[in-house]
């Protein structure tokens, strides 16, 4: 990784696209009834970050809080293995 694309992950986090059939139905209320809150409450600050696509779920780690985005991040790659045995882990 060049020095540039380092200082640039700094200032967005760390980026994951996760791949799965999403139902044409879906109701996403159980995954963020199991969501720890994004936001670090000492310094008011973001910690991840989150979008539902059709094709799965873009998520990012904003690197403020590695335990909570953990915990985050495991609850959408168990929400996507609900719709599927297999699923795709990239990066954006």
């Amino acid at each position: 990784m060049k020095p540039s694309e380092a200082e640039g992950l700094q200032d967005m986090g760390r980026e994951y696209k996760i791949k799965f059939a999403v139902p044409v139905d879906y109701d996403p209320a159980p995954l963020f009834r199991r969501l720890p809150s994004p936001i670090g409450r000492q310094a008011m600050t973001e910690i991840y970050n989150y979008a539902i696509e059709a094709d799965g779920f873009y998520f990012v780690d904003h690197l403020v809080d590695r335990n909570v985005a953990a915990v985050a991040l495991q609850a959408f790659l168990d929400e996507a293995l609900v719709f599927g045995h297999v699923i795709e882990i990239i990066e954006p």
